[in-house]
Order: structure tokens, then C-alpha cells, then sequence
């Protein structure tokens, strides 16, 4: 395996996964995914037996192969990957997203940014750029700013940039939907204060410690559902994120768990390790420890 090169490696790896997760091969799969001659599937396919030739039988019949009784793996496959690989197609092609490999089902995007938009941001996160842009907030309305993007962050509902913020001087979340005329600014030098590692909310990562909701009727199927290793599930993730995350998983984040109702399986043990976290507010429950009486903060 370590003497294939990049371009066999990622051939075989799509028989890998046809196989596993389709549960059948014809040489015409491996013809229509990489544009090959007939001759250089055959190869491929050949090349794939001879390093697992007991993962796959040959049906006679339909001329094709299944994967065989004895069938492991070649390559990892994680889970997410192939996920997105059923429910949007393989690779990058024109209509990947009106192709899934399989029928499948998931939420309807509402918020969606425009690839307008998108281009001038992405293309300065990578160079490490500001940019210039049209921005319509809800509380200072529209204005125009300079910005530092910074990452890109699916908060599960819509897209944010993180980027600092010119006008206010401070690093902070920006929706791209609500974004106009944006520019790179090619001569601008960004400073230091705007970079990545001055943002104390992105930098700083906390943990939480998830564990199945004491009011929820069967816990014990809250284990099937999350990674808990000895009844806890631990959880690191950017402070700048950790509300995104807790309301998205709808983690009841009370101090005494007091939110009821199935959506809400985990429960964050030890609130206060949301403590200084920028938008702990929109976490379910989530109290500040000043305003919580039942619980104080230690330490300074």
C-alpha cells in the first residue's frame, strides 16, 4: 500500500467504498468516476484483488462484483465522509448535489451565502487579507466596515466569519447573507492585534462534560446515541463556538437540569465551564453564575 501512488491510491479507495457501502462493482463504476479506458478499470480492479482477494466475489450473472463474506476494508472510511459522500454524490462535479448515491433525506438549508460573497471572504482567510464590505446589522444597521475573516463557521443553522472588526475593534461573528460588495484589500496590512492569536475567544478551548439528562426516560439509550466512554461525554470545543454547539445538540445547560422534554438528552454537568464564553446566553438554560443561586464560581 505505501508504494501506491495518490492517483491508485484514490481509485482503489472508491472500489473500497463501492463495495462496502453499495454492496456491488461494475467495471462501468469505475469508468464513469475517472473518465478511464475500459483496459484501465480492468487494471484498477485487478490491482484492488490482488491486495484483498478475499474482499470480493464475482457474480456471473449481473457481471459485476460483491463484496464477499469475508469482506474487511482496505481503507478508513470515516464516518462523516461517507455520509456526505451518500447524501451529495462523489466529487466536486456539476450536479453532485441533485446526485446522491443512495436515497437520502436531510434539513433544507435556509440561509445559504452566495458564492459572491463567499470568493472575496475565503480567498482573503487564505492569503490573510482584510477586506472591505457593505455590512446591515440589526442593532447599528448599514454600514460599511473592514474586516479580518478569520475562519468560516457552520453554526449549524447558518454560516458565520469570524474576523475582526475594524470599525469596533474587536473579534467577533458576521452572518455572509448579510454582507454586500465585498473587496479584498490587497494593499492593506493586517496587524497584529487582528490576527488569529489575539482573539482570546477562538484561541481559548474549553470542555465540556456531557452526560445523559437525569430526566430523561431512557438514558440508557442516550448511551447508544453519543460517544460516552464511562457515562460522560467529553466535548472540546472553541469558546467562541460553544454556544452554537449546546444549542444546537439542545444540551440542557441549567445548573440544576431543569428544561424537560425528549429534545433535551444531554445535560452539561458543570455549567461554569461555560464561564466567559461570548455567546453562553443562547445555550439552553444557561445562567450566568452571578444570577445563580445554587451554584458559585471558585477560583480566580
Amino acid at each position: 500500500m505505501e508504494t501506491l501512488t495518490r492517483v491508485q491510491r484514490e481509485r482503489l479507495s472508491h472500489i473500497d467504498f463501492t463495495l462496502f457501502f453499495l454492496g456491488e462493482l461494475r467495471r462501468a463504476d469505475v469508468i464513469a468516476k475517472f473518465e478511464t479506458a475500459p483496459a484501465g478499470a480492468t487494471r484498477d480492479i485487478a490491482m484492488y484483488r490482488g491486495l484483498a482477494p478475499d474482499n470480493l466475489d464475482f457474480d456471473s450473472t449481473g457481471k459485476l462484483y460483491r463484496p464477499s463474506s469475508k469482506f474487511k476494508p482496505l481503507f478508513d472510511h470515516p464516518p462523516l465522509r461517507v455520509l456526505a459522500t451518500l447524501s451529495q454524490g462523489f466529487g466536486l462535479s456539476e450536479d453532485v448535489m441533485s446526485s446522491p448515491v443512495i436515497p437520502c433525506e436531510f434539513p433544507s438549508t435556509l440561509s445559504v451565502p452566495s458564492v459572491e460573497v463567499l470568493a472575496p471572504i475565503t480567498r482573503a482567510i487564505n492569503r490573510g487579507k482584510a477586506v472591505s464590505l457593505t455590512y446591515h446589522s440589526v442593532s447599528s444597521g448599514k454600514t460599511r466596515r473592514e474586516l479580518v475573516p478569520l475562519a468560516l463557521v457552520d453554526n449549524g443553522v447558518r454560516w458565520h466569519v469570524r474576523a475582526f472588526d475594524r470599525l469596533k475593534k474587536h473579534f467577533t461573528d458576521f452572518v455572509p447573507t448579510r454582507m454586500e460588495d465585498v473587496e479584498v484589500l490587497e494593499a492593506s496590512t493586517v496587524g497584529r492585534e487582528e490576527r488569529a492569536d489575539q482573539d482570546v475567544q477562538w484561541s481559548r478551548i474549553i470542555e465540556l462534560r456531557l452526560v445523559p439528562h437525569p430526566n430523561h426516560p431512557r438514558p440508557e439509550i442516550v448511551l447508544m446515541d453519543y460517544p460516552v466512554q464511562d457515562g460522560v461525554l467529553s466535548v472540546r470545543v472553541r469558546s467562541a463556538n460553544a454556544g452554537y454547539m449546546l444549542r444546537r445538540w439542545n444540551v440542557d445547560c441549567s445548573p440544576d437540569h431543569r428544561l424537560r422534554g425528549l429534545e433535551y438528552a444531554l445535560w452539561l454537568q458543570d455549567p461554569l465551564s461555560l464561564y466567559g464564553s461570548s455567546n453562553a446566553t443562547i445555550a439552553p438554560g444557561y445562567q450566568p453564575p452571578e444570577s445563580a443561586g445554587n451554584f458559585t464560581l471558585t477560583g480566580s
